[in-house]
């Protein structure tokens, strides 16, 4: 009776474990947000997305203050349309800009809201203007490479 009783113990013990690392990942991973508070969506628009992902941050110098609700293709403007929930207990102005960050070098993207100054503040259902898209890094490099192969021609040109 005494080694049943433990076995039952021992079996609680490693499946809260096993529930608190399947939490911990899932966390990490930006898969699971546990968010309390109310919040309200604002839309935006972008050329490019890059890596950008629903779940992923949407920050304002430095603090995270919403997150990226949902990621849909604009058959109209061609252009991906992406769905921001903000904290409601923080009034953005209406002119604000997002752009497309990354954490570090290879890390993470996420938005990044730079407030403006209108009087007016965002409320839910608004529509943000003025955007930047990701820096594509192939696309940095394709560049530099494209110049640096015209250098020689034009200074092969040269009399």
């Amino acid at each position: 009776m005494q080694r049943s009783k433990n076995d039952v113990w021992v079996g609680l013990f490693v499946l809260v474990g096993a529930l608190a690392v399947l939490f911990l990942a899932l966390k990490s991973a930006n898969l699971l947000t546990l968010n309390f508070s109310s919040d309200y969506a604002v839309t935006a628009k972008f050329d490019n997305i890059g890596g950008l992902k629903p779940g992923a941050a949407v920050k304002s110098a430095g603090v995270v203050v919403g997150r990226v609700k949902k990621i849909e293709f604009d058959g109209e403007s061609f252009q991906a349309k992406v769905t921001l929930a903000l904290q409601s207990g923080l009034a953005f102005p209406q002119d604000s800009s997002l752009k497309i960050l990354t954490s570090g070098l290879l890390g993470e993207q996420y938005l990044d809201v730079s407030p403006g100054a209108d009087g007016k503040n965002l409320v839910a259902g608004d529509k943000i203007g003025s955007t930047q898209s990701a820096v594509i890094l192939e696309n940095l490099i394709s560049q530099f490479l494209y110049s640096q192969a015209e250098k020689p021609a034009a200074e092969g040109k040269k009399p």
